[in-house]
This record gives C-alpha cells, sequence and structure tokens, in this order.
C-alpha cells in the first residue's frame, strides 16, 4: 500500500470510530467495513441511505447494517452460505478441469493435424499412392470425429454447469432474503424485530412508538374458506399495512397474523393517528374466494399502541403494547386503542 492510501485509511478510520462509538455499534467486521465505506463517501448510495437511518434512528440497526453491507460492500460470494459457495467452488474447479482436458485435447488435434498435412505436401514431392493419401485423410477425419465429441461434451458440461449456477445464485438470493424477511407476506419478519427493537431502543430519539396489529377472527377466515385464502388476507393486510410505513416506520411480521410496527420519531398521539388510518384502509380491502365464488369484504384488525419510554426495556414496551391490543379486542375488535 502506498503512503497517500495510508494515511487516507488512517484518516477515514479516524473518522469512522468515534462515529461508531456515538451510535453504540458494535465493533464487528462488517460493522468496520460500513462505516470505513460511509466516512470515505466512495458510495453516495450508501452514504445517503445511511445518512437516513441515522437520523430516524440515531442509530443504524443491526439488520439494516447488514443490508448495507451486503447491498454496497460485500461480493456475493462472501456471504457465508457454506454449502453453496462448496458448490460453487466444487463446479468452477470441475469446469476448470473440463477445460483443461479440452485444451489438452485441442492441442493434441492440432499437432496430428499439422503432422498430417506436413505428409500430404509431399504428395506431389514424394508421389505418395492413392492408398496413402487415403489413410491420411481418413486419419483426419477420425482425429476431428474425436475433438469434435469431445468439444461437444465440454459445451454440454459448460451449458449443464451454468444452469446449476444460476440456480444455486437464485437460492443464495432467496436464502438471504429469507433471513431477516417473511418468505409469504414480504414484509420484515421475527427475527429481524428481536434482532433489533433493543439496539433500536438503546438509542431511538424522543418519541419512539410501538404499534401491534392482530387481525380480526382470523381462524375463521381458514376454517370457512380454507389455508389459501387465509394466506390471501395475511399477504392483502400486509400489502395494506406496508403502503402506510414510510419516513422510516418498519412493519414486521411479529407470528401467525400478528404484526409489528416501529414508528420512530413520532410520539403517542401521533403514532395512534397512523394506527386509526391502518385501520381504516384495511375495512377496504377486498379479496374474492375463487371456490365458493363469493366477495370477501370484512377484513378488520385490532391495534395496540405504546410510546416507548426513557429506561423502559424492550420486553416491557411489548407487553404494555400487547395490554392495549389485548384490551382493544375485548371491547370488540376492530378499533385502537388506547382511546
Amino acid at each position: 500500500m502506498s503512503k497517500e492510501l495510508m494515511q487516507t485509511a488512517a484518516k477515514n478510520l479516524k473518522k469512522a470510530v468515534p462515529l461508531m462509538l456515538k451510535h453504540q455499534i458494535p465493533t464487528t467486521p462488517t460493522n468496520y467495513a460500513l462505516w470505513y465505506a460511509y466516512v470515505g463517501e466512495q458510495h453516495p448510495a450508501l452514504v445517503e441511505k445511511m445518512d437516513t437511518i441515522v437520523s430516524q434512528y440515531n442509530t443504524c440497526p443491526p439488520v439494516n447494517a447488514e443490508l448495507l453491507y451486503r447491498e454496497h460492500i460485500s461480493d456475493p460470494v462472501e456471504i457465508d452460505v457454506l454449502d453453496m459457495r462448496q458448490n460453487l467452488e466444487a463446479m468452477t474447479v470441475e469446469l476448470s478441469q473440463s477445460l483443461k482436458d479440452t485444451n489438452h485435447d485441442a492441442t493434441q488435434f492440432q499437432q496430428k493435424v499439422d503432422n498430417n498435412f506436413n505428409k500430404l505436401n509431399q504428395i506431389e514431392k514424394e508421389g505418395l499412392s492413392l492408398e496413402k493419401v487415403l489413410g491420411l485423410i481418413r486419419s483426419l477425419v477420425k482425429e476431428s470425429e474425436e475433438i469434435r465429441s469431445s468439444t461437444e461434451y465440454f459445451t454440454g458440461r459448460l451449458e449443464k454447469a451454468q444452469n446449476e449456477i444460476d440456480a444455486l445464485r437464485a437460492e443464495l438470493k432467496r436464502s438471504e432474503k429469507d433471513v431477516y424477511y417473511d418468505a409469504l407476506t414480504g414484509v420484515l419478519n421475527r427475527r429481524a424485530f428481536d434482532k433489533e427493537l433493543d439496539g433500536i431502543l438503546s438509542q431511538a430519539p424522543e418519541g419512539t412508538c410501538l404499534i401491534m396489529a392482530d387481525i380480526d377472527y382470523f381462524k375463521q377466515f381458514n376454517d370457512n374458506y380454507g389455508h389459501q385464502l387465509g394466506d390471501n388476507v395475511l399477504k392483502a393486510v400486509a400489502k395494506r399495512l406496508s403502503e402506510a410505513c414510510r419516513d422510516g416506520i418498519k412493519i414486521y411480521r411479529y407470528g401467525g397474523e400478528e404484526f409489528a410496527i416501529l414508528v420512530p420519531n413520532s410520539h403517542q398521539r401521533k403514532a395512534r393517528h397512523l394506527a386509526e388510518a391502518m385501520r381504516r384502509s384495511l375495512e377496504k380491502v377486498s379479496l374474492k374466494d375463487r371456490r365458493k365464488d363469493q366477495r370477501i369484504d370484512n377484513i378488520s384488525a385490532s391495534f395496540g399502541v405504546c410510546e416507548w419510554q426513557k429506561n423502559e426495556s424492550a420486553g416491557q414496551l411489548l407487553e404494555r403494547t400487547d395490554k392495549f391490543l389485548y384490551e382493544a379486542k375485548r371491547l370488540g375488535r376492530n378499533r385502537v386503542m388506547p382511546i
């Protein structure tokens, strides 16, 4: 590394470390790389996204950090999905060997072709017999067939391996997403919620709120119309709730038919208005049961809303919000609590 590059690296590191300490970022290799790249300002898209996240949460939650690292810094091969990596490496080795074998065959064939043409050039000089000329041609044809077969085999192997690599890459992409996203609804999952809730609250600016939403009478959808329509209800509700999540608001599928929504830079009254808007929008959701040719338009949800209090743990916030959610259901569902 040149002296200039070393000076730049030291300068960036001196910027990155204090920022990480300020925002209580764990000192992992991934976070070092992410914040080093951020202060270096070589990735404008990364800088813009990081600025937005930090302004909303006063930190960079772990799920955001990992997704930013994967999108802007890491090579996809660096992602530690061992089986897939080993499969890709094994196919690379196999293809490399096949290529070497084919190159070897081609080199031998070229030598034989040159040798046979040298012999053919001697026809006029030495007056080779017709039988010898035909023999040389037969040899040339045979060796041409051999190299063609070898090439066809390699081409087939290459095509097969390429298809397998494409499938593995697609699976790798899905597996990366599956780590933090719910497969059915496409929103963030419980794992993401559990991982970053404590981190968000530990650095939360005043007025971080939690909304818990639970689909009303969801079991009846499954019992009366089947699980496929139940899944469609979940997807439709998640989509409608997600449409209201802007300005850093995050939605998670907390479990079953329950969703959690984290609202930064807010307060109880504002978050309650948001939950009420979500509740009203769900009343307009309509689905069709194709089996019974029947329109389903009685979808609703109950909501509990709480504002995080200083020195309150994540568990305490969840408990208080759950109590309001339970109260909303006890009072007849399809409402937001507290009033």
